[in-house]
């Protein structure tokens, strides 16, 4: 993650674009980090810092932990929130696309704190097929969406979340180990997708790519019963998702929201 921290841009102003980036930040480290963590992921001086989150304080948007570390505040819900089904309203078209092209349920999902959450679905038209409620918060070392956010921290920082919130096995093909998962991780990083093989779900797989110029860590998935999102179906559905994360893209950049 490297925003621009500085007013060079047209109307810019420094000291907003820093306390975003700070906000950014500990949202990516899963939802606090310590002054010190601050300083070292930032390069901003501590003096700076210690000024622009004072007022973050004081305005609700974040708090200090018994710890002394600081974590996101409670004025930030109602703006994630808000934003969120904005967001969901405006995609929805583009999972339509989707779904009409490879024929299973669409998924977008965000990174919040350290789940994944889903803010909008478009479902198959197969009787039967995969309902994941709008809203809903998963595991992130477990599920397509969840390793493809993972996916787009440093190496570091999605271990830290990984290690802070523990890897359950939801099923017997779970990922449990956290030096594996960091190998499947560079492995999407690689070729720019992943799979959830019934790891969150028996009978259930999920194939889902990064959304790279999202204002949030963003990505879009396919889901469906394996018996019909085969290995060589996965194969065909994989161009389908990286065009439409490619057309996202093109949107964020155009609208400025990138």
């Amino acid at each position: 993650m490297a925003p621009r921290t500085d007013a060079s841009a047209p109307g810019g102003v420094q000291s907003i674009a820093r306390a975003f980036y700070l906000l950014e930040l500990i949202t990516a480290a899963g939802g606090e980090l310590a002054i010190s963590e601050l300083a070292d992921r930032s390069g901003l001086p501590l003096p700076t810092i210690h000024r622009i989150i004072r007022t973050l304080i004081t305005s609700g948007y974040v708090i200090q932990q018994p710890s002394r570390r600081y974590a996101l505040g409670p004025r930030l819900i109602g703006l994630g929130e808000t934003a969120s089904r904005m967001l969901g309203a405006w995609v929805r078209p583009r999972l339509t696309d989707l779904v009409e092209a490879v024929g299973e349920t669409a998924n977008m999902a965000i990174l919040d704190g350290d789940k994944a959450v889903y803010i909008a679905q478009v479902p198959s038209r197969h009787s039967m097929r995969m309902f994941t409620e709008v809203g809903r918060r998963v595991d992130l070392h477990c599920t397509g969406v969840g390793k493809a956010l993972l996916a787009q921290l440093p190496p570091a920082t999605a271990l830290e979340i990984v290690r802070q919130t523990g890897m359950p096995a939801r099923t017997e093909r779970s990922i449990t180990d956290p030096d594996e998962l960091m190998e499947a991780l560079a492995r999407v990083r690689e070729c720019g997708y992943v799979i959830d093989d019934g790891e969150q779900e028996i009978g259930v797989r999920c194939v889902a790519v990064p959304v790279p110029g999202a204002p949030s860590l963003t990505t879009i998935s396919v889901s469906g019963p394996e018996t019909r999102l085969t290995p060589e179906v996965v194969e065909s559905v994989v161009p389908h998702l990286l065009e439409a994360a490619a057309g996202l893209d093109r949107h964020f950049t155009q609208s400025g929201t990138r």
